[in-house]
């Protein structure tokens, strides 16, 4: 079993201690290993620590866990790098949402001005991550969920020689989703998704050996009739209805627009507020399983759930201890691997995972009814990593005004100079 050295930046966050939960449920393929918490709170930090040893402890694990506020220190000699941050946090996540509201506009973490404004702080802290790396730990590879991660994975493939891959659940979550709205087992699927990340489609689609979107399209009428559908199913159900095709549930936001700008218009309070009114309960209940002989996360106290960033580390133990586990990945087009996509985009796809790395499999190129707004999304994408990265105001609104859920250039304009000053403690001089 692997005994490695694991930096996770981001180890004060709502979801470290759901991350360090779900290591520890991995535990025997990381016999040895230390877990350095790095982070800005010293408190948080000291908590999270305090839960890990206590978890491991508790579970007869022989992984041990320190905390630091001084990055490059905690950096030093790691073999992996686990980076899963939020600049500003949750109340630059408000801004992220409101501001574009403001303007028509629909806002929200990873898609439109929303996502664009996170990936801008992200990556210019990314930045100094792979610096910090390329003098501390020249080894070490960077397992990402630093949002929005196909953006902040393109940057730093683009521009850095330190190697990363990124993850997220999307691809086996999204057929989950559209099963069950279905009234189908989510047990009998067998989906590969193929995209960018939160923008990804179906090129093969199962339901028991047949069709899924012929089971789909039995059971439709059905289904969209009852009641106790949300929006978002009964908008899933049509959408991989007509499209033929297994969606992201992401594409709400632009094949149902009209709908969901007046939504979230609507709606009293973002989803980031809504979370930042849980977070006292979620440090409350850490506190206590902190204290505990045996801690156990209550599902509905944590932050996303009492399991987190399990790609990441599924991907880390297949890396390590050479598994040659199949796992959808966010990762450079090198070669090809994602059909009809150039080279030097980021793609999400299956790999494989093995002591050699990430080997991405061969997939067919996406349906032409649904490859346009993907292609569009990839491309900026590509804008957006390269403003990120090094550029200034005006390639960043020509990176926004790219975006599919902009597309206007007076909005553009009015959206970045809003944000760029309300986020202006985050981001680069050169962005301003």
């Amino acid at each position: 079993m692997a005994s490695v050295k694991v930096a996770y930046v981001g180890g004060g966050s709502t979801r470290a201690p759901g991350t360090v939960a779900s290591l520890l449920e991995r535990a025997v393929g990381f016999a040895g290993s230390e877990v350095v918490l790095i982070d800005l709170d010293e408190e948080r930090l000291a908590l999270v620590r305090r839960f890990g040893e206590r978890l491991a402890k508790a579970k007869g694990a022989s992984v041990t866990f320190s905390a630091t506020t001084d990055r490059r220190a905690g950096l030093a000699d790691c073999d992996a790098v686990l980076t899963a941050f939020r600049p500003g946090g949750f109340e630059a996540r408000v801004i992220d949402e409101r501001v574009p509201l403001k303007h028509d506009v629909i806002g929200q973490e990873t898609q439109g001005p929303g996502g664009f404004f996170m990936a801008l702080r992200s990556v210019h802290v990314m930045k100094e991550i792979c610096q910090d790396i390329e003098a501390v730990c020249p080894k070490a590879r960077i397992f990402n969920y630093t949002n929005p991660v196909n953006i902040v994975s393109q940057a730093v493939a683009t521009n850095s020689e330190v190697p990363i891959a990124s993850f997220c659940e999307g691809p086996i979550l999204f057929p989950r989703f559209l099963a069950e709205a279905a009234g189908l087992d989510p047990e009998e699927l067998d989906v590969t998704m193929v995209g960018v990340n939160h923008n990804c489609w179906s090129v093969r689609h199962e339901y028991k050996g047949t069709d899924l979107i012929a089971a789909i399209r039995e059971r439709y009428d059905e289904r969209m009739s009852d009641p106790s559908l949300s929006n978002l199913q009964r908008r899933m159900l049509h959408l991989s209805t007509v499209m033929d095709a297994v969606p992201s549930e992401y594409f709400q936001y632009y094949y149902f627009k009209p709908e969901v700008l007046a939504e979230l218009k609507a709606k009293p309070t973002t989803r980031s507020e809504d979370i930042l009114a849980k977070v006292p309960d979620y440090w409350r209940h850490y506190r206590e399983q902190a204290e505990s002989d045996n801690p156990q996360l209550d599902p509905g106290r944590s932050r996303g759930g009492i399991h987190e960033l399990e790609l990441a580390l599924d991907a880390m133990d297949a890396v390590f201890n050479d598994k040659g586990s199949v796992l959808p990945v966010n990762i450079l087009n090198t070669g090809g691997p994602a059909a009809g996509f150039d080279e030097d985009v980021v793609v999400e796809l299956p790999c494989r995972v093995d002591k050699q790395g990430f080997t991405p499999i061969a997939q067919p190129a996406l349906k032409p009814a649904v490859r346009g707004l993907v292609e569009m999304l990839a491309e900026y994408q590509v804008a957006a990593a390269e403003a990120a990265w090094a550029g200034d105001r005006q390639s960043a609104i020509r990176a926004l005004v790219a975006n599919p859920l902009v597309f206007s250039l007076a909005k553009a304009e009015a959206v970045y100079n809003e944000m760029a000053r309300a986020l202006a403690p985050f981001l680069p001089e050169r962005l301003q």
